[in-house]
């Protein structure tokens, strides 16, 4: 399996290159050449395994020879050995055909625990073979970060660290990033929001001096085998809900378009879904893309669900890619186009998007509204995020074809908003009730590039 760039110029890697170097070296993402196909009785195989036998199944085919089959089955078994729940991602059922899939259940509390734990362990056993060391860096809405610094602390090989908007996430996310103790994480509280941390982890991969020197990775969903560990749980509820045998839909809560994406590959390798909606909340420059074709953004606009505060959706990039027709200096074009304010998605390519992809956003009171009314309705208690695709999937779903929304992070990391909508204030489970009394190291940063890279470069040295 070779990996190629989405704007067609950078050196054709295989997994492990296209997993170690994150962002090509043209500023593209990686993608498999080509998507392995499945069978109905492919995906039928799948009813009743494990997940973890799942993951390797779904996940084996793009591994290539980069890792053995006994290595990537004991890789898969220690990334999701600590989550809280045998089924790793359960569903729960909302309504009639409406199903919710649990993704907190990993060390975080968050979706990101599927791919960053995982990614964790295939760093480890790569930098282990080799003998080699390198710099992780990930810019965070709040989930990404935390995900990686519990995935990533303590390893011999690797210095990791991750900018956050400072004053832009929960405090629960925060102290997630700003207790572990080891000596190789690093939180950077940068002065701006996300898509500021976001540009600044791609000028640092695009000063490829500083990118060598320092032998930086990225952990951001811009790296393949984040996008391929989100994959699997697309296979896995579909299959529960009876894949492949009738079609299933998905509704997504969205902002760096990295998980609605792997449901996009999951379609792409025969999955049978039927529609792929992209929830957003105010910041909806996705929905507003979808509806006209103009990708302009036009500012973040602070909101209850911090981890979709985000204009410039890295992975929707990928989606324009097989969109234009796996033409990357359209995509090229595209992308330098942002830089001078935004552009214009072609016809053909809008229709493309729009043949798999549906849309909607959702106000501030109705996502507290969708948190009152589904915890009365069924028990069920949903973080900011969660009922941003709860309040859209109810509204867009067809009652013939299960829809399964996906529930990104446990409601206790978004405690004051839960509260206001519904009264009661979620609890961190038990395993996480001393995060409060933990003390934090937190480094100030500014939104500048020579200033991040020379505190890089000491946090290195020392």
């Amino acid at each position: 399996m070779k990996y190629i760039s989405t704007r067609g110029k950078a050196p054709v890697l295989n997994f492990e290159e296209a997993m170690l170097t994150g962002l090509a070296r043209d500023g593209g993402l990686y993608l498999p050449e080509t998507l392995p196909q499945w069978s109905k009785d492919d995906i039928a195989a799948l009813s009743g395994l494990g997940y973890e036998e799942a993951a390797y199944r779904i996940m084996r085919p793009f591994i290539g020879d980069a890792f053995t089959d006994a290595e990537l089955q004991d890789i898969i078994a220690r990334a999701y050995a600590g989550f809280g729940h045998a089924a790793r991602a359960p569903l729960v059922q909302l309504d009639s055909n409406h199903f919710l899939l649990e993704l907190f259940h990993g060390p975080t509390l968050a979706f990101k625990d599927f791919a960053m734990q995982l990614i964790g362990q295939l760093f480890e056993a790569a930098l282990k073979r080799s003998g080699q060391r390198v710099t992780i860096v990930g810019a965070t809405s709040g989930d990404t970060g935390s995900a990686a610094i519990e995935a990533f602390r303590g390893l011999d090989a690797v210095d990791v660290f991750i900018l956050y908007p400072h004053g832009r996430v929960s405090e629960v996310q925060r102290r997630q990033m700003t207790t572990p103790s080891e000596n190789n994480v690093h939180a950077l509280a940068i002065d701006g929001h996300f898509d500021d941390a976001q540009a600044r982890v791609k000028d640092m991969f695009n000063d490829f001096a500083f990118r060598d020197e320092v032998r930086l990775a990225g952990v951001n969903s811009i790296n393949w085998a984040r996008v391929l560990a989100q994959v699997v749980y697309y296979f896995t509820s579909a299959v529960s809900l009876g894949a492949p045998h009738r079609k299933v839909s998905f509704t997504v809560p969205t902002g760096n378009f990295g998980d609605v994406f792997a449901g996009y590959i999951a379609r792409s390798m025969a999955l049978p879904i039927d529609r792929l909606v992209v929830a957003t909340n105010q910041n909806d420059i996705l929905h507003r893309c979808l509806g006209t074709g103009e990708y302009r953004p036009d500012g973040v606009i602070p909101s209850i669900s911090p981890s979709m505060d985000i204009q410039v959706s890295s992975n929707f990039e990928r989606a324009l890619f097989y969109a234009y027709g796996q033409d990357g200096a359209a995509v090229a074009q595209s992308m330098d186009a942002l830089k001078e304010g935004g552009f214009t998605v072609s016809q053909g390519a809008l229709q493309a998007l729009r043949e798999v992809f549906d849309s909607a956003r959702t106000s501030e009171d109705e996502t507290r509204r969708a948190i009152g009314r589904t915890y009365a309705q069924t028990g069920e208690v949903l973080c900011p995020h969660s009922a941003v695709a709860v309040d859209v999937a109810t509204r867009l779903r067809d009652q013939a074809t299960p829809m399964i929304t996906l529930a990104t992070a446990h409601p206790a990391k978004f405690p004051d908003a839960v509260e206001e909508a519904m009264g009661q204030r979620p609890e961190l489970p038990p395993r996480m009730a001393d995060l409060f009394d933990l003390p934090e190291r937190i480094s100030r940063v500014d939104n500048d590039l020579p200033a991040i890279e020379t505190l890089i470069r000491e946090r290195i040295a020392k």
